[in-house]
């Protein structure tokens, strides 16, 4: 059984005068491990340090009740009111944050963005920052699902791969425990490493990420292969979706024939070169379909398909529907 003894507080540099107040703003339907994990390193920093640095409220539009994607509701304390010039905003996105990315929410982010609040985007809700025009010309993150749909539809802002970016007063994080990273690192700003140190061993956290590290496994891990020539051309894959290289192409640019390339992804993958390379781009046609409202015609020519039709045959193959009705069967989901 775990004892309950308070542990030896942890000295705290930058000492404040008054606590720093975060704003989680619960959008319908937001991921519970990104919001609690953002909450729990505050109130275990505020453990460590014997004081109270962190408060921290939650709003969401109505005030009432948020729920999260689990079903589970959560009280608010606010609507979405006038804020503070210190407060940071943090607001919390799950699925379909297209349709929680409200037009009163959008007003409301661009107001207190006027006034100078920090604000950051966690999970999904980089789309919803995006959506106001306040991620424009900045560097941000999205978690991995929706970077397809994100790139194509915010031209203006530089998106990585990161597990977390702060840039300036805009913060997004790629979801689930990222928060955990990104609020170590406000931590260590704000009142030393230290103290962050402290709080990362209370939660187990034994190998701290920083906006250097990217959300994905690496190519080698997540398709079980360990062959590097084969992880070179899956990489130049995924980079080149939107113009299809050859396998003969792939080939070369790895210093192998086409047959020897043939036999590995057929040993590795159970596949060949082609069927890899055409099931990478459907993948991203069905999230663009799914996550934006670009037309089927121009999904098609993001993901290298220069003939509708041949688009939709592939994909229906694939999926066993076709692009207009994937669309339409989403169409309710789109952002307003």
């Amino acid at each position: 059984m775990r004892n309950t003894i308070e542990p030896q507080t942890v000295p705290i540099e930058n000492a404040p005068d008054k606590p720093r107040r975060f704003v989680f703003v619960l959008l319908d339907n937001f991921t519970m491990l990104c919001f609690s994990c953002a909450v729990e390193a505050l109130r275990i920093a505020n453990r460590m340090a014997g004081r109270q640095l962190y408060t921290w409220s939650l709003a969401g539009e109505g005030g009432t009740f948020a729920r999260c994607s689990a079903g589970t509701e959560f009280r608010l304390d606010a609507d979405l009111d006038e804020l503070t010039r210190d407060d940071i905003v943090l607001l919390c996105g799950g699925i379909d944050v297209q349709a929680a990315t409200t037009k009163r929410v959008l007003s409301w982010l661009r107001r207190e963005a006027r006034r100078g609040v920090t604000m950051g985007g966690l999970c999904t809700a980089s789309y919803t920052l995006a959506k106001a025009g306040l991620l424009d010309g900045k560097r941000a993150t999205i978690h991995w699902e929706n970077q397809d749909s994100f790139a194509e539809e915010f031209e203006d802002v530089t998106l990585t791969k990161s597990v977390f970016v702060v840039d300036g007063n805009r913060i997004t994080t790629a979801g689930g425990t990222a928060s955990i990273d990104l609020m170590l690192k406000l931590i260590a700003d704000h009142h030393g490493e230290d103290l962050a140190n402290a709080v990362a061993d209370q939660l187990i956290y034994s190998s701290i990420r920083t906006d250097q590290d990217t959300q994905r496994l690496s190519i080698p891990t997540r398709i079980g292969v360990r062959h590097p020539k084969l992880s070179r051309v899956i990489q130049r894959m995924e980079q080149a979706i939107e113009d299809p290289i050859s396998p003969a192409a792939l080939a070369t640019e790895v210093g192998m024939s086409t047959r020897q390339l043939e036999r590995l992804f057929r040993r590795y993958l159970s596949k060949s070169p082609k069927r890899y390379y055409m099931e990478l781009r459907l993948q991203k046609a069905r999230n663009l379909l799914m996550q934006t409202d670009m037309s089927v015609i121009n999904v098609a020519l993001a993901c290298g398909f220069t003939s509708p039709s041949h688009f939709s045959k592939c994909y229906r193959a694939h999926y066993d529907t076709t692009p207009y009705r994937e669309r339409g069967s989403h169409a309710a989901r789109l952002s307003v």
